[in-house]
């Protein structure tokens, strides 16, 4: 396609467009992301990249499967279930978060402390997430008959009311918000110290798409660690900026916001850099899996691309 500027002829080319499927509500868990699409790091890397809202009823690893996402987050435990169950044709080729956020959250009254505390607790949970809490109360010895899990969507109120005795949910936002509408103090315990070392947020495509899009995909990691960059360097600046637009009606407050945009960069962070994936860590989650009867396999990753980003 071709046009015309001062006189002289220039060839506009068409951005690849690339569908992007986030795994959650909109949140400063997603907030590198949309950095590089308002700052045009995509568009500079001839991307043009459609982000998909998750949320609690979203099957991430469907998204990919039915074409309506070229690239998707997705957990682990998902990925290995579709892979070994389903024969689903996936692969990982990197990780937002080295160590998972997601923890069991309480008020610090009830005295939850550990996977066998929940025994004769109510515990909120979504559906992503249900499988992984389910394995680690396995491998902690709990039954889970004896512990009553009911459908849970990114709030504090459950806990705050006294509807439920915990929640599973981000431990880097979620006791924040819990502590500033009720006043009382918040505990949790995080499911990777618990048994269950398992990825979340892992950057995943079909085995078509890495190979007909590798380029693409390439572009994408990069363009998307630029995004990070940019976030971490000034954890505070775009949640203010973003309040009203990407974050608006999500249930959280600017204060929840900022809080979970600085505590999750730890969580994060690689010596090898954002979205680096350790050989180790790979055979500690899948070690964890294993022990619940879920088989994976390290060709479920493709680390390759990272080297390229």
């Amino acid at each position: 396609m071709a046009g015309v500027t001062g006189g002289f002829a220039t060839r506009v080319f068409a951005l690849d467009k690339l569908n992007f499927q986030s795994i959650w509500l909109n949140d400063p868990e997603f907030i590198g992301y949309m950095i590089a699409i308002d700052n045009g790091y995509y568009a500079a890397e001839g991307l043009s990249v459609n982000y998909i809202p998750g949320g609690p009823d979203v099957i991430p690893e469907g998204a990919l499967l039915s074409g309506k996402a070229d690239i998707s987050l997705t957990h682990l435990t998902g990925v290995v279930k579709a892979v070994t169950e389903k024969g689903a044709p996936l692969k990982v080729i990197g990780t937002q978060y080295q160590k998972s956020p997601v923890g069991v959250i309480s008020l610090e009254q009830s005295n939850i402390r550990q996977p066998k505390h929940l025994i004769g607790k109510t515990v909120a949970c979504p559906p992503l997430s249900i499988a992984t809490f389910l394995a680690m109360l396995k491998v902690n010895g709990v039954p889970k008959e004896k512990v009553r899990v009911v459908p849970y969507t990114f709030s504090p109120a459950p806990l705050v009311k006294g509807e439920v005795d915990a929640v599973v949910d981000f431990v880097i936002e979620l006791p924040f918000l819990a502590e500033q509408k009720s006043g009382k103090k918040t505990s949790y315990f995080l499911v990777w110290d618990a048994g269950m070392p398992l990825f979340i947020d892992l950057v995943t495509v079909t085995s078509d798409t890495l190979k007909n899009k590798r380029g693409q995909l390439v572009k994408f990691l990069r363009a998307s660690r630029k995004g990070w960059a940019e976030n971490n360097a000034d954890p505070a600046k775009y949640p203010a900026k973003y309040s009203n637009t990407w974050f608006k009606g999500n249930g959280s407050s600017l204060e929840a916001e900022n809080f979970h945009n600085k505590a999750q960069i730890p969580f994060m962070a690689n010596p090898k850099g954002l979205f680096a994936l350790d050989t180790g860590a790979i055979d500690a989650s899948l070690a964890a899996l294993e022990r619940v009867g879920l088989k994976g396999s390290r060709d479920i990753f493709d680390l390759t691309l990272l080297a390229e980003a």
